[in-house]
């Protein structure tokens, strides 16, 4: 055997044995199926809106997909809520799962899809079709983004009930570490929505031309697809998830506590966090239509980034909980820092990629010369925020796992609700730096966050707390 084959097969024996490792093979075995369904449904709703970028009228276009980022906002708020609310159940399912306690975990998916459904999402679906106008003009919607986007709230708002059921119950499995039927079955629905969005969109196949309403009516028939398939899966009792209808339900003082305890802190972050968003997007409004677009496309990439830490996070959440309902400690810990670690690496390779394939990126949603210079130069700033963005987001997860939802709390609120809102107020409106201002407040923002997290995380105190 020559010299290259023999260093040929140490790589291969150095990368086979990387991941060998126990710890490493459990991150990525329950993280690379929420990454994959992450990406491909943030790449399918780049897809959407390249769709309605390209529409063959250039003001319309430009209308439809600043309603979309308009209307997006309100709409997260709602399902910000009810993941906070499926944080408390992710990390009480692991725990459950962890000490043996697999009775009590359909019972906590019930309390949480009930909760969900009847104090979350049938309220704030009603709210938003009946409040659509006042809703999008508070958002600085002008009148051609109004026009455009007022019958696309009203039907992803009716779709927003089975989103959060979908939710709910792809919590529960991401608990206890089963994650490829979520992925499998949310990419099957986001791969139906981008077909019906272009026969909707376009007219295609004898269907009437409907713009972006065509891209609300397909949103939310795959929203129905995803929860009915779910729905069925944990009904016919395959897995540990699992809803027997036949069993009396009877609230429990117990998980109602739990949910509160975790759930709380996980909502008022997310209040803070849609709040600021929400007014950080209406300062970006103020510098018009065109620049707006370009903020809603940088916000559509920048999504892409997002998916790292997120599923790295769900991971964290996943194992960690695990871990401390078999009280192994130092294992919960091990599995945050492992999480972390490849959750890193992947996000400063996607923050190559932002910022030196920028304009390449955006070209693929808009021909506008305007819209591609204020997108680009928006994602080499995101290309920056990249390693606190990951690193805030796995370890935040592995808190929440932890059951710990305080300290993350108190990251967003202040790091978006105060330095972001603040700073891009001072960067944009005061100094006049545009859209590149907005963007530096981000960069910010997600700074000090990770300071707050990695601060929590490193005192180890949230290895302690109690679940009843």
């Amino acid at each position: 055997m020559t010299s290259t084959e023999y260093e040929k097969n140490d790589k291969k024996t150095k990368v086979l044995n990387w991941f060998k490792n126990p710890t490493r093979s459990s991150v990525i075995n329950i993280a690379w199926p929420v990454l994959v369904e992450l990406l491909l449904g943030s790449l399918f709703g780049m897809i959407d809106m390249m769709m309605l970028g390209r529409m063959r009228d250039n003001s319309l276009s430009a209308a439809s997909v600043a309603a979309v980022g308009m209307t997006n906002q309100p709409l997260f708020i709602g399902l910000s809520l009810v993941q906070a609310l499926n944080v408390g159940g992710t990390a009480m399912v692991a725990r459950y799962y962890g000490s043996g306690q697999k009775d009590k975990i359909e019972t906590t998916l019930k309390h949480v899809m009930l909760l969900s459904l009847f104090m979350l999402a049938i309220p704030l679906s009603t709210l938003g079709i009946i409040f659509t106008d006042s809703i999008l003009s508070f958002m600085g919607a002008e009148a051609d983004a109004l026009q455009a986007g007022r019958m696309y709230f009203k039907v992803i708002m009716v779709g927003f009930i089975f989103q959060s059921l979908n939710m709910s119950i792809s919590a529960a499995l991401r608990g206890i570490g089963q994650t490829k039927i979520p992925m499998r079955i949310n990419l099957f629905s986001n791969l139906f929505n981008v077909f019906g969005n272009a026969i909707l969109i376009y007219g295609l196949l004898g269907f009437p031309e409907l713009g972006v309403t065509g891209a609300g009516i397909s949103t939310a028939i795959s929203n129905v697809i995803a929860c009915v398939l779910l729905f069925c899966y944990v009904i016919k009792g395959k897995s540990v998830v699992r809803l027997n209808l036949k069993n009396r339900f009877k609230f429990q003082k117990d998980i109602i506590y739990n949910l509160i305890k975790i759930g709380l802190p996980a909502s008022l972050e997310q209040m803070a966090m849609r709040t600021g968003v929400l007014i950080f997007v209406k300062i970006v409004a103020g510098l018009g239509t065109v620049v707006y677009a370009s903020h809603q496309i940088a916000l559509n990439i920048l999504g892409l980034s997002f998916q790292p830490g997120q599923a790295f996070g769900i991971a964290a959440s996943s194992l960690v909980g695990r871990s401390l309902g078999a009280h192994e400690h130092s294992k919960a810990e091990d599995y945050a820092k492992e999480t972390r670690k490849i959750g890193s690496m992947i996000s400063t390779l996607m923050a190559v990629v932002f910022f030196f394939f920028g304009p390449q990126l955006v070209g693929l949603y808009s021909n506008d010369p305007i819209v591609i210079e204020n997108a680009s130069l928006a994602l080499k700033i995101i290309a920056l925020v990249q390693p606190f963005q990951s690193s805030q987001l796995i370890l935040a997860g592995g808190l929440r796992g932890a059951g710990d939802t305080f300290w993350p709390l108190v990251s967003t609120f202040t790091g978006v609700l105060m330095i972001r809102v603040g700073l891009a107020h001072i960067f944009v409106r005061v100094l006049g730096y545009g859209l590149a201002g907005a963007w530096m407040a981000v960069f910010v923002d997600q700074f000090v966050r990770w300071i707050f997290v990695y601060a929590r995380f490193r005192t180890g105190k949230w290895k302690y707390a109690k679940l009843r």
